[in-house]
């Protein structure tokens, strides 16, 4: 019985679908892991107050939230110094305790044992600044142009409505940093460029230019005339935001005064109900996809991320395709089946094997250095010594990850035109139609399904590349989106940030380790979700062409 039933192949197939049913367990359970380690970072934790018995056996004051929490062996703690009876496991906490403009670390290890007391008063209050991290402590007073205008319970609601304007002029001043002056930046750049020009090729000023350079200066005077309205206004809203601020008395009694244009938000947890945590909550996921990245990005949000990811993706998808069918096309429909072929479609298979960076130092090597300073040579010469295209930035990225990807599109394409019936091409030929308007006509289409696969294919791997795109365009900050609204609109020579790097630059580049540890999560688990995303158009789009040209397969 039992040989019968291995000979069966049933053994076989229950072995396949266990491993598969652990692989899924896995998987999922590595992105729930993800998702709670992530996801948990928005939640307004508790704030605590401890009254401590520090290693001298004098009593501090701490505040902070409990970031981590490990049992440790009280030998190891006698060890480090710590006066700890007996041979028992001792809880330690990891507690935030910000402040460290103040103190000068984010985060201190606090021992069970030696906590007197503990709270957690209403009153805390957490605040996120632009810089230096969190503040805990407690509200003093609210000033003025340095004089104090609310104290006591009124210092609260004052300060939220003073914190709704500060935000207003905050965006207003970014709005007009980032885009009236940036577009006056960029424009003075351009007439910079075009005079430039003018004087390589030989147009001298009020002789044969023709007004060229009178045209020139007018622009300039022009635009030079409008920034001077938008810094008087710049300066008006920077003495206005300004004005407020906050006195918080910290842990060990200290008063600080702290600027509210310095600040993000301030609100007090301990306080909150379940419905203002929900709201808080909603309001920080919705900053991290939406907002720029501030302190050494470990705080803030991861927008310019995403956005120069999918871009990558997208343009690198327009190039990998037409490359890729091309060669499948002229590999299994043209090509004389014979030894060279079979050894390019070896190649082939042997390039989706050859490890990413190499494909970056091709990149860098070719595309950068070598096209792109050829480019400049011909068509930028204005710019030189400034490189325009002989840098690392979004077309020579995309370009190399198409490079990467396209034995991929390759091998998919080819297998979809090997299972197109041979039928199908004699029954086009037969009706008129030259090999050039079969293929295009009736191959192609309905090879375009396995053509989808490969680019999905292709979306998998490119989006998840980091090593070769250290090399050809990514960076830790982008001063601006390679998409604005400035002519010709689509920058491809900018460098761009990435979603893959983010994860590397926070969790292994950051100065403040343990205050980015969640925000590598979270990035990880948007990483993957924008990769689904891309991945799931892409197999829509497959499956409607698939319906489309079912019927002509049968």
């Amino acid at each position: 019985m039992m040989k019968q039933w291995f000979k069966s192949g049933n053994p076989w197939i229950w072995l396949t679908a266990g491993a598969v049913s652990v692989s899924l367990i896995l998987v999922f359970g590595l992105l729930l892991l993800i998702a709670a380690r992530g996801l948990g970072h928005f939640w307004p934790a508790t704030v605590w107050e401890y009254d401590y018995v520090d290693r001298d056996s004098s009593v501090i004051r701490l505040i902070g939230e409990i970031h981590d929490e490990e049992a440790v062996k009280s030998q190891r703690l006698r060890d480090a110094g710590f006066a700890i009876e007996g041979d028992k496991l001792v809880t330690r906490y990891l507690l935030k305790t910000g402040n460290r403009d103040v103190n000068g670390q984010d985060f201190r290890w606090i021992l069970e044992p030696s906590i007197q007391q503990r709270g957690t008063p209403q009153t805390l209050m957490a605040v996120e600044r632009r810089e230096w991290g969190n503040l805990y402590g407690y509200l003093s007073a609210v000033q003025e142009n340095q004089q104090t205008v609310a104290t006591g319970s009124d210092a609260w609601a004052s300060l939220q409505q003073r914190l709704l304007r500060t935000d207003a002029l905050f965006a207003e001043i970014r709005q007009l940093e980032k885009g009236e002056i940036g577009s006056i930046n960029y424009a003075l750049e351009r007439l910079r460029l075009r005079e430039r020009k003018l004087e390589l090729d030989g147009v001298v000023k009020g002789e044969n230019d023709s007004g060229q350079y009178q045209t020139i200066q007018q622009e300039r005077d022009a635009l030079n005339a409008d920034y001077a309205g938008l810094q008087k206004r710049l300066t008006d809203l920077y003495t206005a935001i300004n004005r407020d601020q906050m006195v918080v008395t910290v842990s060990g009694g200290q008063t600080l005064t702290v600027p509210l244009a310095k600040v993000v938000r301030a609100y007090q947890p301990n306080a909150m109900s379940l419905f203002d945590k929900l709201k808080f909550y909603m309001a920080k996921l919705w900053e991290f996809v939406s907002d720029e990245p501030r302190e050494a990005n470990t705080e803030g949000g991861i927008f310019p991320a995403i956005f120069g990811t999918v871009m990558m993706v997208i343009i690198m998808s327009i190039m990998v395709v037409p490359f890729g069918v091309v060669a499948a096309v002229y590999l299994r429909e043209y090509a004389r089946q014979g030894p060279l072929t079979q050894l390019i479609r070896i190649a082939v298979n042997n390039l989706a094997g050859v490890p990413s960076i190499v494909y970056g130092v091709f990149g860098l090597g070719f595309f950068v250095y070598f096209l792109g300073g050829n480019l400049d040579q011909l068509f930028f010469p204005e710019a030189l010594p400034a490189p325009t295209f002989g840098t690392p930035g979004l077309m020579w990225a995309s370009l190399t990850l198409a490079l990467l990807t396209v034995p991929v599109v390759i091998v998919a394409t080819e297998e979809g035109l090997s299972r197109i019936p041979k039928s199908v091409r004699e029954g086009s030929l037969a009706l008129g139609a030259t090999k050039a308007e079969t293929l295009w006509r009736t191959v192609l289409p309905m090879a375009s399904p396995a053509i989808m696969t490969g680019l999905i294919l292709a979306i998998a791997r490119a989006a998840g590349e980091v090593a070769p795109l250290m090399l050809v365009g990514v960076v830790k900050l982008a001063p601006s989106l390679p998409l604005d609204g400035n002519l010709p609109f689509l920058h491809l020579d900018r460098k761009f940030m990435h979603l893959g790097f983010h994860i590397y630059d926070v969790g292994f580049q950051s100065p403040n380790v343990e205050a980015a540890r969640p925000l590598v999560y979270a990035t990880a688990l948007l990483l993957v979700l924008v990769i689904v995303a891309l991945n799931l158009a892409a197999i829509a789009i497959r499956n409607r062409l698939r319906e489309k040209y079912r019927a002509l397969e049968n």
